[in-house]
C-alpha cells in the first residue's frame, strides 16, 4: 500500500476492494459502489463534523513549545461539558513531522496553565499516561467553541504535504461539530450516491459518532486505541435498522466508528434503542457482529487499531489475502484514499470427522444419488 498524499475525498480513480461473505476479493471502481447495494439494503453513515482539535500553544510552567490534539470528551452530560476534554501532548513540531518522531512535551502536571492562542487551558490530570491528559478550557461553551474554531487546525499527519483546510475533513452529510477525526469512510458520499440509493430503492440512515484519533505517535498510547466514542443514535435510523434485518436485507455500515456504534448499541440491556452512549467496545476477533452485515472503509495497515476491527468480519485467511491484495496492487491508504467492501464472513461448515469415518465405515454415506 501506499499513502494518499492528495485531499482529495473522491478521486475519479478511486478503487474499491470488494470481498464477499465467502472470501471472494475484486477489485472495482469505488463509483461501482451503489451497484453492489440491492433495493430494500439499508446504508448508515456518520454524519459528524469534525473539529480543529489540534491546537498549539506553550505549557507555561516550563515555557515550552507544544501541540495539544483534542481527542475526546470527558464529562458527557456534566455542567462543563464543553470546556473539558481529553488530549494527547506533543513537544515542538508540526504534522510534517512523522507522529512517532514527534518529541514528548515537557512534564505534564496537575494546575499546569496553556496558553493555546486566544485559549487557555489547565491540567486537570493525566489518564494512565503521560502525555495523555484531561484539560478545562476557561471561559464559556461558546467562547471555548469560538477559540477552537479560530485557532484549531485539523489534526494532520505527515503522508500529507500540504496543511489541511476544515472544509477537506467535513463529509457531504456533515451536521454536528463533534469528531476530533473525520469519520472519513464517509468520503465516498455525495448527493449523485445518495440520489442513486433513493432511486434504487435502498434506505439511508445516519447516526453521529464522535470518531477520535487514529494515532498518537507513541506504541502505549497506541495499543488503547480507539478510545471511548460518544454516539447517538436517530430514533429514525433504530427503527430503519430493526426492519432492515426484519426482513432479512443488509445493514451496510459507512466507516468503522459507524460499526462500532450500532454494534454497541445492540450489546446494551434491551438491545437497539435510540438514544447517547459511550462506545467502549473494541470490535475485534472475539466480537460477535449482531447488526453491520457489510462494512465499507478505507484501506488500514496491519497493526492499527482500525485493521484489528476487520477481525470481527472476516477470518485471518481472509484478512491475508486483503492484506496482500492491496499491498501487491499499491492501493493508496490513510483518510483520502481508497476504499473497501468487506462482508460478515460466513461460518464454514464444520464436519465431524470421527462421524465420517464411521458413516464411511459402516455404509451409511451414498455415494450415488438414488434412483
Amino acid at each position: 500500500m501506499k499513502a494518499a498524499t492528495l485531499p482529495v475525498q473522491r478521486p475519479r480513480d478511486a478503487r474499491l476492494l470488494v470481498v464477499d461473505a465467502d472470501g471472494r476479493l475484486a477489485a472495482h471502481e469505488r463509483a461501482d459502489l451503489p451497484e453492489l447495494l440491492a433495493a430494500g439494503d439499508l446504508v448508515v453513515a456518520n454524519d459528524a463534523a469534525t473539529l480543529p482539535a489540534s491546537l498549539s500553544g506553550r505549557h507555561l510552567p516550563s515555557g515550552a513549545t507544544i501541540e495539544l490534539r483534542l481527542a475526546g470528551r470527558t464529562a458527557a452530560g456534566a455542567p462543563d461539558e464543553a470546556q473539558r476534554f481529553s488530549a494527547v501532548v506533543f513537544g515542538a513540531g508540526d504534522f510534517r513531522m512523522r507522529t512517532e518522531d514527534r518529541p514528548v512535551p515537557p512534564p505534564l502536571a496537575p494546575g499546569d496553565r496553556l496558553d493555546l492562542g486566544p485559549l487557555e487551558a489547565e491540567v486537570l490530570r493525566t489518564l494512565g499516561h503521560p502525555r495523555l491528559v484531561e484539560v478545562r478550557f476557561a471561559g464559556d461553551a461558546d467562547a471555548v467553541h469560538a477559540g477552537i474554531a479560530r485557532h484549531g487546525r485539523p489534526v494532520q499527519y505527515a503522508h500529507l504535504a500540504e496543511p489541511l483546510a476544515l472544509w477537506d475533513v467535513w463529509t457531504r452529510i456533515a451536521g454536528p461539530p463533534v469528531a476530533f477525526e473525520p469519520p472519513s469512510a464517509g468520503f465516498v458520499l455525495d448527493w449523485k450516491f445518495l440520489d442513486a440509493l433513493r432511486r434504487r430503492g435502498i434506505g439511508f440512515a445516519t447516526l453521529t459518532h464522535a470518531a477520535g484519533l487514529s494515532s498518537t505517535g507513541d506504541p502505549v498510547l497506541d495499543a488503547r486505541l480507539p478510545f471511548d466514542e460518544p454516539y447517538r443514535l436517530p430514533a429514525s435510523t433504530v427503527t430503519a435498522t430493526c426492519a432492515a434485518k426484519a426482513r432479512g436485507a443488509r445493514v451496510v455500515a459507512i466507516g468503522t466508528t459507524v460499526a462500532r456504534a450500532l454494534e454497541h448499541a445492540a450489546a446494551r440491556p434491551g438491545g437497539l434503542h435510540a438514544g447517547s452512549g459511550i462506545a467502549t467496545n473494541r470490535l475485534g476477533r472475539a466480537s460477535r457482529v449482531q447488526v453491520v452485515d457489510v462494512l465499507v472503509s478505507g484501506t488500514h495497515e496491519p497493526g492499527t487499531s482500525h485493521h484489528e476491527l476487520l477481525r470481527a468480519f472476516v477470518g485471518e485467511r481472509t484478512l491475508a489475502r486483503i492484506d496482500a491484495a492491496l499491498e501487491d496492487g499499491a492501493w493508496r491508504t490513510h483518510e483520502f484514499g481508497d476504499s473497501v467492501w468487506i462482508e460478515r464472513e460466513r461460518p464454514q461448515p464444520r464436519w465431524n470427522l470421527n462421524t465420517a469415518t464411521l458413516a464411511r465405515r459402516f455404509g451409511q454415506v451414498r455415494t450415488t444419488l438414488p434412483a
